[in-house]
């Protein structure tokens, strides 16, 4: 998969270079030898000052998804560009106005939805697992990379980029030996669970007995709660438009099947306890606390 990354920001090209050369290094060294999936982050020119709405695919693609550098977070003007222009094609949004609001390098945000466009191009897989709140239910979790660990980062080349979880992360049962995310970070000596969510992180779900999404963050965790804030003011995640149709009612399985989701089932649930956070243990490449 070639992405084609387009700077509308106030980043200059050779900055957003460096960047791509370390994300690409951390696709191909880090997150491909645990997934099998791969991409190539290529910097694309820009056909104007903006981009133009109209009925078309992207001038600018090169390649076979697409995610923006913006500035602003005007929500209005970037999400209908994408509106009229992408017939279905896997697209990400990084806004520099939103990262600065976090805390947090462009870097780590662009690392986010690289890795996650590349898990889940279309946004339309969903894991089986336990409710986070009533583990006895069983619900249909958003298949993103990053979410549960979005506030921990390390660093490739100098370059900050995010944490991400593995395979295993989406098994109801902890593996013996396994690893559910790259850093292994351990909060109150235990590492992250299945389907669990580390301080500062978040996981999204759709719910068939509310038949709505719903994301669930651990209790009194402020930096989720700022960071989920932030974000939903500003309508940004791929997963709210993507699946916003769904939130009107009706019979979800019927939407999910109109709507060509695709339900990647497991079985039965057990509880995921997750824990407070803790120091990030040292790795070959540095290990940060961040927001993410």
């Amino acid at each position: 998969m070639i992405i084609s990354i387009v700077n509308f920001a106030s980043i200059p090209d050779s900055e957003v270079q460096s960047v791509l050369r370390s994300i690409n290094r951390q696709i191909t060294e880090d997150f491909a030898p645990y997934w099998s999936m791969g991409a190539t982050l290529r910097l694309e020119g820009r056909a104007g000052s903006r981009p133009t709405v109209k009925k078309a695919l992207p001038t600018e693609l090169r390649g076979d998804a697409i995610i923006y550098l913006w500035d602003k977070a005007d929500v209005a003007d970037a999400i209908g560009y994408h509106d009229a222009n992408f017939a279905g094609l896997p697209f990400g949004f990084v806004f520099t106005q939103i990262s600065k609001a976090l805390g947090e390098p462009w870097s780590v945000t662009l690392s986010h939805e690289a890795l996650e466009l590349i898990g889940d191009a279309s946004a339309n897989v969903f894991a089986a697992g336990p409710h986070p709140a009533h583990p006895d239910r069983l619900v249909f979790h958003w298949y993103e990379m990053c979410d549960a660990v979005q506030a921990e980062t390390y660093e490739i080349d100098s370059v900050p980029v995010s944490n991400f979880v593995l395979p295993l992360y989406f098994t109801i049962d902890n593996e013996t030996g396994s690893r559910n995310d790259f850093l292994g970070t351990r909060t109150m000596n235990s590492s992250l669970a299945s389907f669990g969510v580390n301080p500062g992180g978040y996981v999204g779900f759709y719910d068939p007995s509310l038949k709505q999404h719903d994301t669930y963050t651990l209790a009194h965790d402020q930096v989720a709660a700022f960071r989920m804030k932030e974000k939903s003011a500003a309508k940004i995640a791929r997963r709210s438009n993507r699946y916003r149709s769904l939130s009107a009612g009706g019979d979800w399985q019927e939407q999910l099947l109109s709507a060509r989701k695709t339900v990647v089932l497991q079985p039965a649930a057990r509880a995921v306890k997750p824990a407070a956070m803790s120091k990030q243990p040292k790795r070959g490449r540095r290990p940060r606390a961040g927001a993410s």
